[in-house]
């Protein structure tokens, strides 16, 4: 490819296009850059060896503010991209040079309007070698597997981790129990693009999630025969498929999906605890969330034209009749520990078809931890001591399935005694 050649910025002046936000989200799979405007953006995308760069050029684009300030936006920490660069190649083409730390593998596609946002130009820059999806939740954990070995020959007898299901009591047993290391994959909702949903005063369900599901995760690793691991650690969007690939692939026992619900009327409060349903929502609300959730692609944002590079491994098409059970008795207790927090917006576990519920081997539940739409609750949301009782309520939740529901023997065994 022929040397670049970028005008001065003081000539780009050109009645084009408008971009009226210019976005960068770095993740561990793929940094994804994000181009708004009010109509479609005509494109070209190229790559450049030594040293790698991506090229993006867009056509009858104006140079304005906004995409001035891209350059500011990328972190230092980004692990794909350096730099960028940006300047005028010809008269009605604006050229962005993406200087790389790494060969790339580029995707760029375009979204239509949807929701809150006008047309979007998306690229999203993957390594050509992909960094192994286990081992990056596995690694989050190497301190906790690294004491869960050097407790194997001193913990307990008794293991406190599991407690009985409520109204029952454990025997004793004489014998040292060998009990398998429990992993739940802990979902936070939405992320980078998709905020979810958003309260009147500007506060984004992703940044409660994720807060959440980090109290709720330290909570876990702490527990003698437990480990957990995030889909998402950062603000970043993961596609719905993509979050029950790395539950998958991490072999978990437990996929626990985090969010917060949103209505249009702002009285509606409590919390909710959501499982699969393949016959159809058990309450007209279940289906109106669940159609709600489900749209978190098309705002995210999922090319539909190229495969995801990560999504090798495909979801078997399973009856799902054991696993659906099994998440309604997960779900039980869970909603059962968060009722001494909180107001239950449904006093049972109901059902509907959430598309990130649906592996077919993962009991999977969601929960809707309570409404950021309704102002007293969303101060609840926001507040760090809420947001531990709700980490903990779950957990406890968790516990008591488990002590009802032993997990199926895997070679991978903690002594308890």
């Amino acid at each position: 490819m022929a040397a670049l050649v970028l005008l001065s910025l003081a000539n780009s002046a050109f009645a084009g296009t408008p971009i009226s936000s210019a976005r960068v989200w770095p993740a561990p799979e793929y940094t994804r850059l994000t181009l708004e405007s009010a109509s479609p953006i005509q494109y070209s995308v190229s790559t450049v060896k030594n040293p790698d760069r991506v090229v993006i050029d867009l056509e009858r684009v104006a140079l304005t503010t906004e995409l001035e300030k891209l350059p500011a936006k990328i972190n230092a920490a980004d692990p794909y991209i350096q730099a960028v660069r940006i300047g005028r190649y010809k008269p009605e083409v604006l050229r962005l040079v993406l200087d790389l730390k790494t060969t790339a593998m580029p995707q760029a596609f375009v979204l239509k309007p949807v929701g809150d946002y006008g047309h979007r130009l998306v690229l999203d820059i993957y390594p050509v070698v992909p960094p192994d999806p286990l081992m990056a939740l596995l690694n989050q954990n190497a301190t906790a597997l690294v004491r869960d070995e050097l407790k194997a020959d001193t913990a307990p007898s008794a293991n406190p981790a599991l407690k009985p299901a409520r109204g029952t009591e454990s025997p004793r047993k004489s014998k040292p129990e060998m009990m398998r290391l429990i992993t739940v994959a802990i979902d936070p909702g939405h992320g980078g693009e998709d905020p979810g949903a958003i309260s009147r005063s500007g506060t984004h369900e992703k940044n409660i999630t994720l807060a959440i599901a980090r109290k709720l995760k330290a909570k876990i690793d702490k527990e003698p025969n437990m480990r957990a691991a995030l889909t998402r650690d950062g603000d970043y969007f993961i596609s719905l498929p993509m979050r029950l690939v790395k539950a998958r692939q991490l072999n978990a026992d437990l996929f626990v999906s985090v969010h917060a619900d949103a209505f249009i009327k702002p009285h509606a409060r409590g919390s909710s605890v959501y499982a699969l349903s393949e016959r159809g929502a058990t309450s007209a609300a279940a289906r109106w969330l669940a159609k709600k959730e489900n749209e978190a692609d098309l705002i995210g944002g999922v090319n539909l034209d190229i495969k995801d590079p990560y999504l090798k491994q495909t979801l078997l098409d399973l009856s799902q009749t054991a696993t659906i059970n099994d998440s309604l008795k997960l779900g039980k207790e869970v909603l059962l520990e968060i009722g001494d927090i909180n107001h239950l917006h449904k006093n049972d576990v109901e059902q509907a078809g959430f598309a990130v519920l649906k592996s077919p081997d993962i009991p999977s539940i969601l929960v809707e931890t309570a409404f950021i739409s309704n102002p007293d609750e969303e101060k609840k949301l926001k507040d760090t001591a809420y947001q531990d009782k709700l980490a903990e309520a779950i957990l406890a939740g968790i516990k008591r399935y488990f002590a009802s529901n032993p997990p199926a023997a895997r070679s991978k065994m903690v002594s308890l005694e």
